[in-house]
């Protein structure tokens, strides 16, 4: 197996890994942004300081899976960029305007302080939306027409409620009192829209994409792949009954934030297969796409310098921040 072979199935599989990080942990955080809308003013503040010390760190997995699709497979790039355009466009509206709002909402003056509020939301909303619609069309290999757009629709809804649901998780974990109480309440409304979400997903995705199709219902694939939906299923049914318990209140706190995690994790690998070996699905392999050998073993050692560091860096904040989330304060 020579290098031309595996190396792009080395950087294929690094994209994948930040993006799958980057949906978890701006994941949670997009989902408290959401969660904000109704909540009482002091909710607001204890909501924004459990994410405080962790969600621009978040954002730069995002960056680093741009980084390798533009570096390690540059035909690829300039194909799903230009046919993203506007909703990439969104997306960087919606992340800057919550950066933006993050600081003023605490600076500005009172009667101000609810205009930042919103500003927060609609930047978490045009995020999560986006992001779900992205995801659709290059699902879909960027196909026309009206069911090419019901379906994006459809995904970024669904994505928006699995941010929500990963948003109430966290706050289970970092909140107390009447906040957890919320939190509880909000993941019961969200967990409906994501089961019905991944139930309606898991219907239209084989009926968008003959390659799809192919993949998940020939035999003996079909087989193979059941412990897939079956945990998923397992996993949203266990989530949904330990919301009626009142250990989520205390010890399990994190357990709800582990199952919706584990649940997107599995949706991942269902993507993953659906995918390989298509950079861009029916058009595109990872060795046609890929950047030349020679080029991709100079990017390498960049990634073996940088993965590591971003993942320490990760790990130690999240270790240091870890606990309750307290009052909210800025610097």
């Amino acid at each position: 197996m020579n290098a031309a072979y595996w190396m792009p199935l080395v950087f294929m599989a690094l994209m994948g890994l930040a993006l799958l990080v980057y949906v978890v942990l701006d994941g949670y955080d997009l989902g408290v942004g959401l969660l904000m809308l109704g909540a009482k003013e002091a909710h607001k503040d204890r909501m924004v300081a459990s994410i405080g010390p962790f969600w621009d760190a978040n954002e730069t997995w995002l960056v680093l899976g741009v980084g390798i699709l533009l570096v390690a497979f540059p035909k690829a790039h300039g194909l799903i960029l230009q046919a993203l355009y506007l909703p990439v466009a969104i997306m960087l509206l919606g992340l800057t305007l919550r950066g933006v709002a993050f600081d003023f909402r605490v600076k500005a003056q009172a009667q101000w302080k609810p205009l930042w509020d919103r500003a927060f939301m609609a930047g978490s909303a045009l995020a999560s939306l986006s992001q779900g619609w992205m995801l659709a069309r290059y699902i879909t290999g960027f196909a026309e027409g009206w069911a090419a757009n019901l379906f994006a629709l459809l995904i970024a809804l669904a994505l928006a409620a699995a941010y929500a649901l990963l948003g109430a998780g966290w706050l289970l974990m970092k909140a107390e009192g009447d906040l957890q109480v919320l939190a509880r309440r909000r993941a019961k409304q969200a967990w409906p829209a994501v089961v019905i979400g991944l139930a309606l997903v898991s219907i239209t995705t084989p009926w968008v994409s003959a390659t799809v199709s192919e993949r998940w219902f020939s035999m003996p694939a079909l087989i193979a792949l059941l412990p897939i939906p079956l945990t998923t299923a397992l996993a949203l049914l266990s989530l949904r009954a330990l919301l009626n318990s009142h250990r989520v209140m205390g010890k399990l706190c994190w357990l709800p934030f582990a199952l919706t995690v584990l649940v997107m994790l599995l949706g991942f690998m269902g993507l993953a297969y659906s995918l390989y070996p298509y950079v861009l699905i029916d058009r595109m392999t990872v060795w046609q796409a890929a950047a030349a050998p020679k080029s991709l073993q100079f990017i390498l050692w960049g990634v073996v310098a940088t993965v590591p560091a971003i993942a320490a860096y990760t790990v130690f904040a999240y270790r240091v921040f870890w606990g309750k989330a307290g009052e909210l304060r800025y610097a």
